[in-house]
């Protein structure tokens, strides 16, 4: 007679408090796994079906737009961005275009004639037009000389009725690269302009981008704008200032605008970020924070002792102009403002009175003073009215939307440009700006014993 065969479960089975440890320890796993995954790539959350366009653009090999590139040592990302879906997205920013004709509130500008573009205005006139109560009045903002373009690249301007992304190369400076990323509908809603001087029109040439007989000028997404800059600033930067700050007064009938500096390549759709970092932020405009300093004065040190503005001097009357009308060293009562310093390479901004208030403002002091903007960012932000809202968002979120590249070290017919030194934005500033000709800048005493946390000082 045959034994009885019976089954049993596995001993593994038999207890329930191990079934659901194990059941916690995969899920915990999967978890971190993902969580690990996310911080190490920064990943920007956005429909699965996004259509992505072809490459915009075939370069001649020896153009080199991807030589070059900086990359990153930054491994974690603690502050992912998330964005909406793209079609969504599209159909929100669309309808700004129709819902925001009469935006509450217009700037009026400054009209007439002067020797410069901007007017070069005494500093107690440039500071009376920080406190913009009424309406009426005619705030300076440039264009007090023609700008000088073409009228076929001014009438495309004017039809750039929704978002605008704008760029500049003066002296063959950087080279031109197509954005990633597009989405299928992004170019009937965006408008792309790079803003180009004669130097960088033969360069263009000198590699069969463009030819110096057409009278419009196109590479990919990017319209090329020719500036004759002899009619504007000596210094090359200072004429790439206009489009970076009067962007709202080149593109009037623009609804949103990015600036990216030439040496960045964007990597993510301009309607995804417009959205994701002013529009459901409710802000003016978003720009990034500084990798290494927060306090003003940190910016101004570091600009002084790398060279980056020849006249020491210069900088050293400037930071005391501020110092002396009121400009204080960041911290936690200036939030939500999250530092005084930005990294001003990529700015997003919502055409309206605040950010254009502050890019009328920020353009005076850059004429009066020099071109580097960080340097009057805080003090035009803190002291104009009305407060103009800002997204400065963290610089891990900066470095995954856009993939910078260093400046052309040799001009397109092999001529050297000025050396870029990549060695100082890693090394912390040193006083150096406090001594010139043996004296101490006396009127950012105070600024300085607060950033130092000098707490005896009186």
């Amino acid at each position: 007679m045959g034994k009885l065969i019976t089954t049993s479960k596995p001993l593994i089975l038999h207890s329930k408090l191990l079934c659901f440890s194990l059941l916690y320890l995969f899920t915990t796993l999967f978890l971190a796994l993902y969580i690990t995954l996310s911080q190490s790539k920064c990943f920007f959350r956005s429909s699965p079906l996004d259509p992505i366009q072809n490459p915009l653009f075939s370069y001649p090999s020896s153009y080199g737009e991807h030589k070059y590139a900086v990359s990153t040592t930054r491994s974690t990302c603690s502050s992912p961005v998330f964005f909406s879906d793209y079609l969504d997205v599209v159909k929100e920013i669309k309808n700004f275009r129709t819902n925001n004709q009469a935006p509450s509130g217009v700037l009026r500008y400054m009209q007439g004639n002067a020797d410069s573009f901007g007017g070069n205005h005494s500093t107690l006139t440039r500071f009376s037009y920080f406190d913009h109560q009424n309406d009426a009045t005619q705030v300076p903002c440039g264009f007090l000389k023609k700008f000088p373009i073409s009228d076929s690249d001014r009438i495309a301007m004017d039809k750039c009725d929704n978002v605008v992304v704008v760029s500049a190369i003066f002296n063959d400076h950087d080279k031109i690269r197509q954005p990633k990323g597009l989405g299928s509908k992004t170019l009937e809603h965006v408008c792309f302009f790079m803003f180009v001087d004669d130097v960088t029109i033969k360069g263009l040439e000198h590699h069969g981008l463009v030819s110096t007989k057409s009278r419009e000028y196109k590479i990919g997404v990017w319209r090329i704008v020719k500036v004759a800059k002899e009619d504007l600033y000596q210094n090359p930067a200072m004429n790439g200032i206009i489009p970076k700050y009067l962007v709202h007064r080149l593109f009037p009938n623009s609804q949103f605008s990015i600036w990216i500096d030439a040496k960045l390549q964007l990597m993510v759709d301009p309607l995804l970020l417009i959205h994701s970092l002013v529009v459901s932020e409710n802000v003016d405009m978003a720009i990034s924070k500084h990798p290494f300093y927060v306090h003003t004065m940190e910016e101004a040190m570091a600009t002084a002792r790398w060279n980056k503005w020849w006249d020491v001097n210069a900088l050293k009357v400037q930071m005391e102009t501020y110092c002396e009308n009121g400009l204080q060293p960041w911290g936690p009562n200036k939030q939500p403002y999250a530092s005084d310093v930005p990294d001003s390479a990529l700015i997003l901004r919502r055409h309206g009175v605040g950010s254009n208030l502050f890019s009328c403002l920020m353009f005076n002091e850059l004429e009066a003073f020099n071109p580097r903007d960080q340097l009057p960012f805080a003090f035009v932000r803190d002291h104009m009215k009305p407060k103009v809202r800002m997204n400065m968002f963290e610089v891990e979120v900066f470095e995954q939307v856009a993939l910078e590249y260093r400046h052309n070290l040799k001009s397109s017919e092999g001529t050297t440009s000025k050396k870029v030194s990549s060695s100082g934005r890693t090394k912390r500033a040193h006083p150096d700006l406090l001594y010139v000709n043996g004296s101490c800048c006396s009127k950012c005493q105070k600024y300085l014993s607060i950033m130092w946390g000098e707490s005896n000082y009186q």
